[in-house]
């Protein structure tokens, strides 16, 4: 009995430590509390009949999955359509191929054509001509994936200045789907060109999906979620492993009091980690930790999937970095607006615990 209630006391210890755990917890006993209220409160016979609603909800989920099903087969397919034109891209960001004049042209905005008398325009295209032939050419788009790199902070926080260097060597991103008879994936290709850090040309990270409703609770499906992921083994040539780093460290003897230095690896912060993520048991529970850092993993292989390799051109120019931007702008005032509008509620209920004479400080009073 004792035993018992000092467990329960450690668990008590433990999630008072932990406030988002404690919240989770409430929020959860408050939701089955709400649920029990509700169910207990009708008669039988329309309780009768809410169980039949919520069976007809149960088959309407596994129709769902069968949509996000199709959705991913239609992504097969026309991944099979975007390809020419990655494939077009990647030729022309490593020089493979040079665009004709008539695929370079970029129509402006018409208000700039406008606004530029045709004596200017005749003077800057006599001088864009001059630094046309002052300018160097280098081959392709140089540093193209790098920058993108560089541009986006999701990755630009992974990335390292020994990471850049091989980076350079990056010439394409792709993204593959699994087949219709396949357990639901996709894999992220990245490909490289010959370099003298290792000798893989392609270097792989396989998504892991599940697309159909838990049977212990089918209301908590939202669509397709990733469950697990798998990298690659990378063949670092010697001394070249920007994963670990060799520390010297001194050892002392506790009986003849001489020391000796030794060499040790020890691993190093790195991008190419992606490629090594954390592996899940299905016997053993992860800890804070690595559950943040795979559920990191997921969104920036989502992002790779969603973002990065269809519209690649326009994070290298910054333009779609300038979208994110706004949407982020725009989700955070109505965050703002939210919190503002809870603090009024809150002011409000302050008001009204008090006596009828007491005084609202200023900031509480109502406009």
């Amino acid at each position: 009995m004792e035993a018992d209630s000092e467990a329960k006391g450690k668990v008590s210890d433990q999630a008072m430590q932990n406030p988002q755990a404690l919240a989770a917890l409430q929020d959860k006993l408050d939701s089955l509390s709400h649920n029990v209220s509700i169910m207990d409160s009708l008669p039988k016979p329309v309780r009768r009949r809410v169980n039949a609603l919520r069976n007809l909800q149960v088959n309407s989920t596994h129709i769902e999955a069968r949509f996000y099903k199709e959705v991913h087969e239609l992504e097969r397919m026309y991944s099979a359509l975007y390809q020419p034109l990655f494939d077009k891209r990647r030729k022309v960001v490593s020089g493979e191929v040079e665009p004709t004049d008539e695929e370079c042209e970029w129509q402006s905005d018409p208000e700039d054509e406008a606004a530029l008398a045709e004596e200017l325009k005749k003077k800057a295209a006599i001088e864009e001509k001059t630094e046309d032939a002052n300018e160097e050419n280098p081959k392709g788009v140089p540093e193209f994936w790098l920058t993108i790199f560089r541009s986006v902070d999701m990755l630009s926080d992974m990335l390292q200045d020994h990471d850049e260097p091989i980076l350079k060597h990056l010439q394409d991103i792709k993204v593959t789907f699994s087949g219709p008879d396949q357990p639901m994936s996709f894999t992220l290709e990245f490909h490289f060109e010959a370099n003298e850090y290792f000798t893989n040309s392609v270097l792989t990270k396989v998504y892991k999906m599940k697309s159909e409703p838990d049977s212990d609770d089918p209301f908590s499906f939202e669509g397709p979620e990733i469950i697990d992921c798998e990298g690659c083994e990378i063949d670092w040539h010697k001394g070249k492993d920007v994963t670990v780093k060799t520390i010297k460290k001194k050892q002392k003897h506790k009986g003849r009091g001489t020391a000796r230095v030794i060499t040790k690896q020890v691993p190093n912060d790195s991008f190419f980690n992606f490629f090594n993520p954390i592996k899940v048991s299905p016997d053993k529970e992860l800890d804070e930790d690595s559950e943040y850092t795979l559920a990191t993993d997921f969104e920036i292989g989502h992002f790779f999937r969603e973002r990065i390799v269809p519209r690649a051109v326009l994070y290298f120019t910054g333009e779609a970095l300038e979208d994110d931007e706004s949407f982020e702008e725009e989700e955070l005032e109505e965050g703002e607006e939210e919190d503002q509008d809870d603090e009024e509620e809150d002011d409000e209920e302050e008001g009204d615990s008090k006596p009828p004479d007491a005084p609202q400080p200023a900031e509480c009073k109502q406009q």
